[in-house]
């Protein structure tokens, strides 16, 4: 079987020759007439969960890990940080287990997963920045509690999201940092000085910027802005529309640049699902026909219902960028931000879709995973791409 298109990153006419579901070659030719564009799989560093698959509760096991994974494919993530919120010592530990046994027994599943990213426990315990976390596991960053995790985790903590004005955190940052974790901050209530000091630190990230906040705050100077301003912190943006109203995340697409953003799902099981009442890490949320994630009788958000690939359809509208510099903000940026350079791109790890520029959508076609065809849409066969 042959797949032609044109390379989004650098407008190559393109061949891909597959034989028994598997990638033979990939080489340039001298034309193509097709509509297909071919990138790379998308990257996900913020997943705690999808289409009905839950990481943070106690029933998840390493099948519910797999599914998921798998499930994420046929939306174009190939790459992804599976996310385990604020839990208890056993809740946590039990979601790492899953995923270490998923790995264990799912080779593909393993490649797909470049990381652990722990958001919580140790964030603020105010309302707002605490967002949905569950507040009675909220508590100070404890190194040997974080040591007996990795130790769970067969070492596969990538990503640590925490609250940098939390007593001890910033000592604890500089331990993470030590042993090659990124560091992000969010769900805090820091000062200017709390947010340089972890800067300071090495602190390289803020998580879902904007997001995990007050409802209310004051206008200058607030964490908000302090985060935005500081040229040594990335960002990642959840641009479902609702997180970020568009015209901010325009603008903070803008102050941050290209170079420093990258898009985050923060999907939780409920993407992919009705809209309904579920429970989401112990709390009651409701998915509402508009597909926004909110605490039942509160105005606060707990998690998003989209997967990235609307993350980018929307980059495009709201912030005025090209359709390459968007899929470079789920590709290329949390690439650099891991250091993953070599894993992905080892092997063939691609999206293709048609681009519909009037309207800003992306058709998912197919995706290949470590050289495999792990999906192609049913409304276009495979012998016609």
């Amino acid at each position: 079987m042959k797949i032609r298109g044109q390379t989004l990153f650098n407008n190559t006419p393109t061949e891909i020759i597959l034989a028994n579901g598997r990638v033979q070659t990939i080489h340039a030719v001298s034309s193509t007439n097709s509509d297909v564009w071919i990138a790379p799989v998308l990257i996900d560093i913020q997943v705690n969960g999808f289409a009905g698959f839950d990481l943070n509760v106690a029933t998840v096991t390493s099948e519910d890990v797999s599914a998921m994974v798998r499930a994420l494919w046929r939306v174009g993530t190939g790459f992804l940080c599976p996310t385990v919120v604020t839990g208890s010592f056993e809740g946590i530990s039990n979601t790492f287990r899953a995923i270490v046994e998923a790995c264990k027994t799912d080779s593909l599943v393993a490649h797909s997963i470049l990381g652990i990213h722990l958001e919580g426990p140790y964030i603020s315990a105010e309302d707002g920045p605490r967002g949905a976390h569950p507040l009675e596991h909220v508590r100070e960053p404890d190194w040997d509690e974080f040591q007996r995790w990795q130790d769970i985790a067969e070492g596969q903590i990538t990503i640590v999201t925490l609250a940098p004005e939390k007593k001890g955190a910033i000592p604890f940052i500089e331990k993470l940092v030590a042993n090659g974790i990124v560091v992000a901050l969010g769900h805090t209530n820091a000062s200017g000085d709390d947010i340089q000091a972890a800067i300071n630190a090495g602190a390289r990230l803020s998580t879902h910027l904007g997001n995990g906040a007050h409802a209310l705050i004051r206008r200058h100077p607030n964490y908000i802005w302090e985060q935005l301003g500081a040229d040594e912190l990335w960002a990642s943006l959840i641009v479902d529309g609702h997180h970020l109203p568009p015209a901010v995340a325009k603008s903070m697409i803008r102050a941050k640049t290209l170079d420093r953003c990258l898009l985050v799902s923060d999907a939780v099981a409920l993407a992919g699902m009705k809209p309904g009442i579920y429970e989401f890490a112990g709390k009651s949320v409701e998915l509402t026909p508009e597909r926004c994630v909110r605490l039942v009788g509160t105005e606060y958000l707990a998690g998003s219902a989209i997967e990235l690939a609307r993350g980018i359809e929307n980059s495009v509208r709201f912030a005025g960028i090209s359709l390459e510099e968007a899929v470079s903000l789920a590709t290329r940026q949390p690439t650099h931000l891991l250091n993953a350079e070599a894993h992905v791109g080892k092997q063939a790890n691609l999206i293709l879709f048609q681009w519909d520029a009037a309207q800003c959508e992306i058709n998912l076609l197919a995706t290949i995973i470590r050289d495999e065809l792990v999906y192609h849409s049913e409304a276009r066969s495979t012998e016609d791409f």
